[in-house]
């Protein structure tokens, strides 16, 4: 039998200002800055994960913030169009008023399968929404965030990928991740984990685009849960037989990952629930300092010296 995932894990995108990155994920946005360790496959960028208040899979939101050497991101086929967070219905006014005091142009509340969606970009152009539902996870709150605990954001509620054709995305998912087409509103096609609940929903949207081209202001990759490294396995052996191109299982320190990228263009990762990220700070040291994975601290000097200026936010 193969396995099923029960949604999102978290998401990681491409921003350019560090400083500015941060800023608005936590003092707009109000999430917590979990842990500022490096990108794995590039020390000397830096690698941002903001979430709830202990950075509980499926609220993450990271981060490689290229500075001033980044290239800008094209946005097209095979990308993620937007990723969306669950807030509580009688949350969405208190979030209107927050945005547009800090700046942030807000579209309208329209219905989308029957629930309230306001739209807005962050500073470098990534499309996020805030999603009024019944169905927002309690998620673990950050106690010194600048938004109220009742109103806090309350996990990933979906993505909306973009695709030149439905089809073979859609066949990953259902056939290779184990999601369920679920229905069709105004061309975007829903689909939902085999569980259901928060954070199980891809939204599909055919485009007419080029495929784009990775850099600045654009996702890098959407990643789903795994429960283990033993259940991960088991994916990646579906995943093979499915015709699909895996790597191997990598360490990312807090989790486990496996890559592969659907005919559609969009990356894709499944990572584990654990370690988690007190696995190298205290939940109370969670974001202060710079994190390295054990074999990377022989070059920490060099690794400081070449990362750009950055000032971790004082409510950390």
């Amino acid at each position: 039998m193969a396995p099923t995932t029960p949604g999102l894990h978290h998401v990681t995108a491409i921003a350019s200002d560090p400083q500015v990155n941060a800023e608005f994920y936590v003092d707009t946005l109000g999430l917590r800055f979990v842990k500022k360790t490096v990108n794995h496959d590039d020390t000397y960028t830096y690698h941002f994960y903001f979430g709830d208040g202990e950075g509980t899979p499926g609220t993450n939101l990271t981060f490689f913030p290229w500075g001033d050497r980044g290239r800008s991101g094209q946005f097209g086929a095979g990308q993620t169009k937007t990723t969306a967070y669950a807030v509580p219905p009688d949350s969405l006014g208190y979030w209107i008023d927050r945005l547009e005091s800090h700046g942030v142009d807000v579209t309208e509340p329209t219905e989308r399968f029957g629930e309230t969606v306001i739209a807005f970009d962050d500073p470098d152009g990534i499309s996020l929404a805030l999603v009024a539902t019944d169905d927002a996870p309690p998620a673990r709150p950050w106690e010194a965030s600048p938004v109220p605990e009742s109103h806090q954001l309350r996990g990933l509620n979906s993505v909306t990928l973009a695709v030149n054709e439905i089809e073979p995305t859609a066949d990953v998912l259902t056939t290779g991740l184990g999601y369920e087409f679920e229905t069709e509103e105004d061309g975007r096609h829903r689909y939902r984990a085999a569980g259901g609940g928060p954070g199980s929903a891809v939204d599909l949207l055919e485009t007419d685009r080029t495929r784009g081209r990775s850099g600045v202001g654009t996702v890098h990759h959407v990643a789903y849960k795994a429960q283990d490294t033993t259940e991960q396995q088991r994916w990646r052996e579906h995943l093979i037989d499915q015709n699909l191109r895996v790597s191997e299982i990598i360490d990312r320190t807090y989790f486990q990952s496996i890559y592969f990228r659907e005919p559609g263009g969009v990356l894709f990762e499944i990572a584990t629930t654990g370690p988690g990220f007190t696995v190298d700070q205290t939940e109370d040291e969670l974001g202060t300092d710079l994190a390295l994975p054990e074999w990377l601290e022989h070059e920490r000097a060099e690794i400081e010296s070449h990362l750009p200026s950055f000032e971790t936010p004082p409510k950390s």
